[in-house]
C-alpha cells in the first residue's frame, strides 16, 4: 500500500493545492493529515473543504484543539490572532468536522499523533531520545508539528516527520510531504505561489509580520526584507 502524509497546513490552501496535485501523480492509495489544518493563514475554508472532499483522514492538532474548543495557544499572540480570524469565517461544518479528530491514529502499520507519543496533540519531537519508542507498539511512526521534515531509523523502528505543508521551519520554503510505500518513507518538497497568500492576509487585516517567514522558512515569524 502506498501513503501519502502531509501535516501543518495552517490555513494555505496555496501550498495545500500544489502538496496534492503532486500526491496525485504518485497514485497513492490512502492520505493522511497529521493536524493543524487551522491557524496562521486566511484560507481556512477552501483547506478544510479539500480534505473533506478527499476523505482525508486527520489526527487533532494543536491549532485545530484551539479553534474547535475556544481554548486558545498559551503561548502566542500571533497564533491566537489568527485563531481569532478564523473563527470569524470559518464555516460551521468544519468546526463540527475538527471536533471529531481524534487525537491518535493506527492505521496501515503506522502510528500517527500531531506532536509526540507522550502528549499527542503538543509535544515537540525535536530531538528524540534512541530509546523514546522502545516501549511504544509499532514499527512505524510519523507525527508534525515540529514544521520540520525528517526521517530517522532506530534500532527495528522508523519515525518520520514529514514536514510542513503551509508553514516550513526547516530554512527550505518549500511546502512539504512525504510518501511511505514498502517500509520506506520518502519525501518531497513543491513549490507554491506564496505571493498568493500574502496577498489574502493583507487582505484579510494582517501585516507581513504574520506570514514574511514563508519567504525562506523561517523558525520564527518575521518581517519581510
Amino acid at each position: 500500500m502506498k501513503i501519502a502524509f502531509i501535516s501543518d497546513i495552517h490555513g494555505n490552501y496555496e501550498a495545500l493545492k500544489e502538496v496534492l496535485k503532486e500526491i496525485d501523480k504518485a497514485n497513492v492509495d490512502k492520505v493522511y493529515c497529521l493536524g493543524d489544518v487551522v491557524g496562521y493563514y486566511s484560507q481556512v475554508n477552501e483547506c478544510c473543504q479539500a480534505l473533506v472532499e478527499r476523505n482525508i483522514s486527520c489526527v487533532m492538532g494543536n491549532h485545530d484543539w484551539y479553534l474547535a474548543s475556544g481554548t486558545g495557544c498559551p503561548r502566542s499572540k500571533s497564533a491566537n490572532d489568527c485563531i481569532a480570524y478564523q473563527k470569524k469565517v470559518i464555516k460551521d461544518e468544519f468546526v463540527k468536522w475538527i471536533q471529531k479528530f481524534p487525537v491518535y491514529r493506527f492505521e496501515n502499520k503506522v502510528a500517527m499523533v500531531h506532536g509526540g507519543w507522550n502528549n499527542p496533540i503538543d509535544e515537540y519531537l525535536h530531538e528524540i531520545p534512541k530509546d523514546y519508542f522502545s516501549q511504544i507498539e509499532g514499527k512505524y511512526f510519523v507525527s508534525g508539528h515540529t514544521h520540520v521534515q525528517k526521517v530517522i531509523h532506530f534500532d527495528k523502528k522508523v519515525y518520520c516527520n514529514p514536514g510542513s505543508v503551509g508553514q516550513p521551519r526547516d530554512w527550505d520554503p518549500k511546502s512539504a510531504y512525504a510518501i511511505f510505500e514498502n517500509g520506506r518513507f520518502n519525501t518531497y518538497r513543491v513549490e507554491y505561489d506564496m505571493e498568493k497568500v500574502f496577498a489574502l492576509m493583507d487582505k484579510a487585516g494582517f501585516n507581513d509580520y504574520y506570514y514574511g517567514s514563508l519567504k525562506v522558512g523561517a523558525r520564527y515569524l518575521q518581517k519581510l526584507e
